[in-house]
């Protein structure tokens, strides 16, 4: 993915929430990757301070979780941690394959703080 197109969006979605919620200036910005998306989340933070530039979010924190990635077996009903590094993930139960990926693949605003502005 490209972090850049990922910042600029970010910043279409905190424009639209911070207009709707009354507000003007947001000072730190949530974010949760999952382990299985292909950015890099120090590209990420560089991409968001170059883009926000002149907008709501201009000097705003970036801090980013990374959520780890997990795979539920169809044959035991368990969840269990997947390794990144293959496109298969077998239970470490019974050794079928992951019928289902449940984390990893996020990518979401979790939380904005902001300010609004008060006239006197």
């Amino acid at each position: 993915m490209n972090e850049l197109s990922i910042a600029y969006g970010l910043l279409k979605d905190l424009q639209h929430e911070s207009e709707k919620h009354g507000v003007s200036r947001v000072s730190r910005v949530h974010v949760r990757i999952g382990r299985l998306c292909t950015i890099v989340p120090e590209v990420l933070t560089f991409a968001f301070e170059t883009a926000s530039e002149g907008t709501v979010a201009e000097g705003a924190e970036l801090s980013i979780a990374v959520v780890p990635a997990r795979g539920r077996c169809d044959k035991c009903n368990i969840d269990f941690d997947v390794e990144t590094d293959t496109s298969v993930f077998f239970c470490p139960q019974c050794g079928g394959v992951a019928a289902e990926v449940i984390s990893g693949r996020e990518l979401e605003i979790a939380l904005f703080r902001g300010t609004s502005e008060t006239t006197s």
